[in-house]
């Protein structure tokens, strides 16, 4: 599973996810992408999952960019636990997403090879996904 090497806090605030994506939001580096269409947590299984989907639609015939990294950790305090007693320890490591924010991108299969393969991979999320062209993110 992807995770940071090191971090400088171990555990990190909740915070909001407010707005759209500006940051990661067009596509760099392939011809289609698998864009947000509405905001959530990834965590690290779903981006892994996601990505074999991919792989195994397009049987290594293209190439794969991941555009996100799940580096903000999720605590959790153990089952049966009283309240207080501080902070849980950390558990799992999720990505935040923005709406707009690309999440993977694909280059090296035709159009239709593509739209499924990307299609695949945004079944494995928690929210709403759309497949974008080079064409169509102008």
């Amino acid at each position: 599973m992807l995770s940071p090497k090191k971090v400088k806090h171990r555990k990190v605030f909740t915070g909001k996810m407010r707005g759209v994506a500006h940051r990661g939001s067009t596509i760099s580096f392939g011809e289609y992408a698998l864009k947000a269409v509405e905001g959530g947590k990834l965590t690290a299984q779903q981006i892994e999952a996601a990505r074999i989907a991919i792989n195994r639609k397009i049987k290594r015939g293209g190439k794969v960019w991941i555009r996100v990294f799940p580096d903000k950790p999720v605590t959790k305090k153990p089952a049966e636990t009283r309240m207080g007693k501080g902070k849980g320890s950390p558990e799992s490591w999720v990505a935040p997403v923005k709406p707009g924010r690309i999440i993977y991108e694909l280059t090296g299969v035709d159009e239709a090879m593509a739209i499924r393969a990307l299609t695949l991979a945004g079944n494995k999320f928690p929210f709403a996904t759309k497949v974008v062209t080079k064409r169509t993110s102008i």
